[in-house]
């Protein structure tokens, strides 16, 4: 019998446009939520209890109040959380998850939307995602776990996910597998890099700057509509343009990803544990913007989606520095340019590196690392002297079995010859 494991997924659904009175509840409902989000985070409070007693009197539903009292201490505790952004979703537990299905309406799915007081909640219909309908069907049969869900307000459109959990057949690595990193940002989209024998090899690179394009556009754009009064069908016409665009890049890199994997003998893809990346994200007002603007967790959903109808088994590792030490030796490097890292180890024969390419080889080894594993401290700065952001981290390793360096040119010239990165670029 086939091995089974757990697998976490998000659903994602639009709300159809609510109406005027409807809409007001909602607003409502998230401005109160993120006034007693804040107000919790800013006096410190560190357990559920304390928590609790700053939320009480907000008018939140108990499913509201308890998703607060769990994940306020989380903020600080497990994600050192310094401040927080302004778009936080509201969220709730799982017990006031409510859906009901008639293929009789135009919108088989209706969504019970929690509202505090009795009788007050109210329904409203949704635009399901197509690719996830059969596990929409599951949650209504019951057949998957149903964890908390969140209300996402983007202009004046209404996004739910909802957090579930079910059993799938577990792809059995092979004995000597091929682990293969993906690393997924803002510049470089999705950076892959296969390691074998403990050695970086044919690494994919896909370039951002469509997505990047598009992400600002559309910032841009509904802006100045809704700052010329624009009617609302209009912003959700160009919000539901760029959102297409984007779901567009999004299905075609992850297949490029999931191909890039099979070329290799018995693949396992490595992906990062990413589940609360937009809440760890703190690089100023306008990079949050521009990078929480954009799916991380949607895309590496896609790759693992896919990774797995192909057969293929997936890891997650957790996002500590991968960026930040050398993939070879485990010391502590810098990046002087965003593309670039160097290795501050004098014995180490690394000295310049692609630096997502780094960063995906340090994801790969996570899984099965070799040699002793010892913590890692911050010794310095990784933010780029141009200002870009840094990435992400992990620990520490020994020397590679087999030196040797992929250094920016050496890496253009090994792409030319094979012709095997389709669709990528260096940056």
């Amino acid at each position: 019998m086939a091995a089974k494991r757990t697998v976490s997924k998000t659903l994602e659904a639009s709300t159809v446009p609510p109406t005027a009175h409807k809409q007001r509840r909602l607003e409502d409902t998230v401005a109160t939520y993120r006034d007693a989000l804040h107000t919790a985070f800013e006096s410190g409070a560190e357990t559920q209890s304390a928590v609790n007693d700053i939320v009480t009197d907000y008018d939140l539903t108990s499913y509201a109040k308890d998703a607060l009292k769990q994940y306020v201490p989380q903020l600080r505790e497990t994600f050192d959380a310094e401040e927080l952004d302004e778009d936080h979703p509201v969220r709730f537990t799982n017990r006031g998850f409510r859906l009901d299905h008639s293929p009789s309406r135009e919108y088989e799915f209706c969504w019970r939307v929690p509202q505090a007081g009795r009788g007050n909640a109210f329904w409203i219909p949704l635009r399901i995602n197509p690719a996830q309908e059969s596990l929409w069907f599951d949650v209504l049969d019951g057949e998957v776990s149903v964890g908390e869900f969140r209300l996402i307000q983007n202009w004046s459109t209404w996004t739910l996910h909802v957090s579930v959990k079910y059993t799938v057949d577990d792809p059995e690595p092979d004995e000597d597998p091929t682990f293969i990193g993906f690393d997924i940002g803002e510049s470089a989209l999705i950076t892959g890099c296969a390691l074998q024998r403990e050695t970086p090899t044919k690494p994919l690179l896909i370039d951002g700057g469509r997505a990047r394009h598009l992400r600002k556009e559309m910032y841009t754009t509904l802006q100045r509509l809704q700052e010329r009064g624009a009617a609302d069908w209009r912003i959700e016409e160009r919000f539901g343009y760029h959102q297409n665009a984007l779901t567009d890049i999004v299905e075609k890199a992850s297949h490029e990803a999931v191909e890039y994997a099979r070329q290799f003998d018995d693949p396992v893809i490595v992906l990062e544990n990413l589940s609360y990346i937009r809440e760890n994200l703190d690089y100023g007002a306008y990079m949050n913007r521009r990078l929480h603007s954009w799916a991380f967790a949607q895309l590496q959903g896609r790759i693992e989606d896919k990774a797995l109808e192909a057969g293929i088994p997936v890891e997650h590792v957790q996002p500590h520095y991968t960026s930040q030490i050398c993939h070879a030796c485990g010391h502590v490097g810098r990046r002087d340019e965003q593309a670039e890292f160097r290795c501050t180890n004098d014995e180490c024969h690394i000295t310049t590196f692609q630096a997502d390419i780094n960063a995906a080889a340090n994801i790969a080894r996570c899984v099965d690392p070799w040699g002793e594993s010892v913590p890692w401290k911050s010794e310095r700065d990784d933010t780029p002297r141009n200002g870009s952001p840094c990435d992400r981290a992990a620990e520490r390793r020994e020397a590679s079995r087999e030196p040797r360096q992929m250094t920016l040119s050496e890496y253009g010239s090994e792409t030319s010859e094979t012709g095997s990165l389709v669709g990528s670029s260096v940056r």
